[in-house]
């Protein structure tokens, strides 16, 4: 809190500069007990959030001091006031407050003091009316935000999110004796099924705090009674953005949230308040509602939200599921399952080698160094040796001499080393980020990573990079950006809250039409009659699967990337060992839209 550049202003007329001559010529005014100075001192002192200072120059300082304190504590520490002496005479001054709570929150209002001289020296005649004429008593002033309980909305406008209350249990950690983790264990595990309190590391200070859960209304209600009981337990109702559907796990869910929060401050309204001593609210002397409007609009559509989970949930193993729309690049869904959540959003940020859905990027490539077209006679060996790097293709298939389409739908390592090889260092890289790969977005609401194409600068990193090993790695979410660009023929901006605008550090350019026609068509045989003959059931679908080897080369993530109709979207299996895995997540996501 900061006294303003004139912090003392006088409004000077004909009568109080008659008063200043006649009080002067006496030797009086401007004395150091003057009313003048007195004004100027308490006003420099509430400038400087000095309450010792001001709460001196009242007759009752311990009584100003709990007042002013309790003002102070209660506005808060991001109020930013400027006080000024408006008009001052030895029985009483007049100052004014002006406070900017931020956000457009101004309060202004001038007070009048009155001033008493016991033994001689003058004092302000302390009453809670000092710090603003209408509080009475004890009464102290106190800033409260009034929450935007505007739900955060789907696509279709119903409510995704909304604000809450919750209750956050803590306890001290030198309470936590075996019996009372027991305890504890007992009650929460029936309010978060497999609770369990661990014994403590040691890591905890006497006297400090343990978070246990935080709960949900429903949840603490039937169980608070008992839990006030136990011994150093502190319960602290919060609100917070909540989904509507507790089951929803959406990795989206945490960049919303933050989002919502963020703009609290901008969206909220506001009161300042009197409040009694016990913090009893006695009035309101100012604020303002929540302003209206749009109420926060996400691009998720709720149908494909659900399948998606409901896809991923199907595979023990860590899975993730993102889709796009292919028409603006609109976030739809994005999905893992608990074993995916261990290791944080994986779907959004995970890095991952692509393995061979990686080819989109190479034969892409290929066919826009005009070396080939989708028609040319290329060879797929079960093995072959390129620049020293021994490749086979899976379980070793040899298709002979074939046209690169078919190459393609049944993913040939062998071809596509062999076309990485004649193309330049940086082609994949460059090919990649022009399909949205390695393109860093900020995309309101979301944090994302795409991957990571690096420079290939020897034939053998090239033949490891067409194939998407080596150095390359990708997200589900960045695979997803692939499909979508190669979907429309150019990259779209990703996008979560409706309105908001994205950037990225890379504008890609327009593909090929003809070249995206091929690569497309190469999609749909390999559902047709390649290595995605398992989902051949599902009208319309082209894809490319992919098995990434990592770390021994003993074990192997499962991809698929798919196109059908506006919606483009990636899964992605942890270990999966293969591409199967993938594929049926895929088929319990598509076959239900067709219902």
């Amino acid at each position: 809190m900061t006294v303003g550049t004139n912090p003392v202003r006088w409004r000077r007329g004909t009568l109080a500069i008659a008063a200043v001559l006649m009080l002067t010529s006496c030797g009086i005014f401007g004395g150091p007990d003057s009313g003048e100075k007195v004004a100027k001192k308490f006003v420099g002192a509430l400038g400087g959030a000095d309450v010792a200072a001001a709460a001196a120059l009242t007759d009752d300082p311990d009584g100003a001091s709990a007042v002013l304190r309790r003002t102070f504590d209660g506005l808060g520490e991001g109020a930013d006031a400027e006080f000024t002496v408006e008009r001052a005479n030895d029985s009483a001054f007049t100052y004014r407050s002006d406070w900017d709570f931020g956000g457009g929150r101004t309060w202004s209002y001038s007070t009048t003091v009155p001033l008493t001289s016991p033994g001689g020296d003058r004092r302000i005649a302390w009453s809670a009316a000092v710090i603003n004429e209408r509080l009475q008593a004890d009464q102290a002033l106190q800033y409260t935000p009034v929450t935007d309980t505007r739900a955060v909305l789907d696509a279709n406008g119903m409510a995704l999110m909304e604000p809450r209350t919750v209750t956050v249990v803590d306890v001290e950690s030198s309470a936590l004796t075996p019996a009372v983790r027991a305890q504890l264990s007992r009650l929460l595990a029936s309010a978060v099924p497999g609770f369990e309190l661990a014994a403590p590391s040691g890591g905890t200070k006497p006297g400090e705090r343990v978070n246990l859960v935080t709960l949900r209304q429903e949840d603490v209600e039937p169980i608070r009674a008992e839990l006030e009981k136990v011994p150093g337990i502190h319960l602290s109702d919060q609100l917070r953005l909540l989904t509507v559907d507790r089951e929803m796990t959406s990795p989206v869910v945490a960049g919303l949230r933050a989002t919502w929060e963020s703009r609290q401050k901008d969206s909220a309204g506001w009161r300042v308040q009197a409040v009694d001593r016990d913090g009893g609210v006695a009035g309101t002397l100012a604020g303002g509602d929540p302003p209206g409007g749009t109420a926060m609009r996400t691009t998720l559509d709720p149908r494909i939200q659900y399948l998606a989970q409901q896809a991923v949930n199907t595979e023990p193993r860590a899975a993730a599921l993102v889709a796009l729309d292919t028409s603006n690049g609109q976030v739809l869904g994005v999905a893992q399952n608990g074993a995916a959540d261990k290791s944080g959003p994986i779907a959004l940020t995970g890095l991952y080698p692509p393995g061979s859905t990686f080819k989109t990027v190479t034969t892409m490539a290929a066919l826009q160094s005009g070396a080939v077209s989708a028609d040319s006679t290329v060879d797929c060996p079960g093995t072959a040796n390129i620049e020293g790097r021994r490749i086979p293709n899976e379980n070793e298939f040899d298709l002979g001499r074939v046209p690169l389409h078919s190459a393609f739908a049944h993913s040939c390592n062998t071809t596509m080393g062999r076309l990485a090889v004649g193309l330049p260092a940086d082609a994949l890289r460059s090919q990649a980020r022009e399909l949205g790969l390695g393109v860093d977005y900020v995309t309101p609401g979301l944090t994302t990573v795409t991957g990571s194409v690096p420079s290939a600068d020897t034939p053998a990193k090239r033949v490891e990079a067409a194939i998407g090993q080596g150095e390359n790695l990708a997200s589900p979410f960045g695979m997803a950006m692939v499909a979508a660009t190669i979907a429309r023929g150019n990259a779209p901006l990703p996008q979560l809250i409706g309105g908001e605008t994205t950037t990225a550090d890379h504008a890609p350019e327009p593909l090929d039409a003809a070249h995206v026609r091929d690569l497309k068509s190469m999609m749909t045989e390999a559902v047709r009659s390649g290595t995605a003959t398992s989902l051949s059931d599902i009208s319309g679908l082209m894809g490319k699967t992919g098995t990434a080897e990592f770390g021994d080369g003993k074990h192997a993530h499962g991809w698929f990337v798919g196109i059908r109709g506006t919606v483009a979207f990636a899964v992605l299996v942890v270990s999966g060992e293969s591409s199967r895995p993938a594929l049926d997540i895929a088929g319990h996501f598509l076959r239900p839209l067709d219902d």
